[in-house]
């Protein structure tokens, strides 16, 4: 039997097989679960139904989370289908790919509104919709941050600031929905080769370094976050809330020089 086995979840932000989302709905899926996707917008709709058939679903639903009639006809149709939620997974995250260039001064007003609309704001319009349909059972609630959250990351920009809005607005939306029995955590994933990613100026290089300085000297996979994320899904993690959980092959621990390796062999062969 499975962690999940009899739970039903909505999984936001799938784009494809390469997508974070994607990790966290297959081992779900291995684990049990019943799943429900979201599309934002209509040329993912192929792809996200696809995807939805190969994890044995067939509720598809279109969601703009700028949208709160979008968000209310997504409850309102798996009410109707399923009766009950019990995991809602929020990984979605945008910004104009332009406020990616230059440095955090060059940021526009629209582009900020529209960052924290979408990647932080929708969490909170999310999670109160969903929450009648949680009534009585022990609700759980997943979301993406990131490691610039919390340090500089070059031409991550707006975003960071809009990941460490997000990791905020989990701990406040914790204590509010411990009322009713339900939990709220992030994952800080390591970069990932994501459709999304390649909007940050400089990604390879990123990639390049994490992996190189973090101690097991290894990208993150999708498989990674989504292990995790059925852990913080299931009745294990029942004493755990408000959490940041750090999915990065311990890069967020390291100091600025990486792994003795790498120094030993820069000083030798420097």
């Amino acid at each position: 039997m499975g962690l999940l086995e009899g739970k039903r979840a909505l999984i936001t932000g799938v784009a494809n097989e390469r997508s974070i989302a994607y990790g966290i709905a297959k081992a779900f899926r291995r684990e049990g679960a019943e799943l429900a996707f979201t599309y934002a917008i209509e040329k993912l709709r192929p792809k996200v139904e696809e995807i939805a058939h190969q994890l044995g679903s067939r509720l598809v639903m279109k969601c703009d989370v700028t949208s709160d009639e979008d968000i209310k006809n997504v409850i309102q149709t798996l009410e109707k289908e399923w009766g009950f939620l019990d995991i809602l997974v929020h990984s979605i995250a945008y910004a104009p790919k332009e406020e990616f260039k230059g440095g955090v001064i060059d940021t526009s007003r629209e582009g900020f509104k529209i960052a924290m609309d979408v990647s932080v704001y929708s969490l909170i319009a999310l999670t109160r919709e969903a929450l009648p349909l949680m009534e009585g059972r022990e609700g759980s609630i997943i979301t993406l941050s990131y490691y610039g959250a919390e340090k500089v990351v070059p031409h991550y920009n707006v975003m960071g600031i809009a990941k460490a809005a997000l990791e905020s607005t989990v701990r406040y939306l914790a204590y509010d929905i411990a009322k009713k029995g339900h939990r709220i955590n992030a994952i800080s994933a390591g970069p990932v080769k994501t459709l999304a990613a390649y909007s940050i100026t400089g990604f390879h290089l990123l990639m390049e370094h994490t992996t190189k300085v973090n101690p097991f000297g290894r990208p993150i996979t999708i498989e990674d976050v989504g292990d995790t994320a059925v852990f913080l899904c299931s009745h294990w993690a029942r004493g755990i809330t408000g959490e940041v959980i750090h999915v990065d092959n311990g890069y967020h621990i390291m100091g600025v020089f990486g792994r003795e390796e790498d120094i030993k062999k820069e000083v030798f062969e420097s």
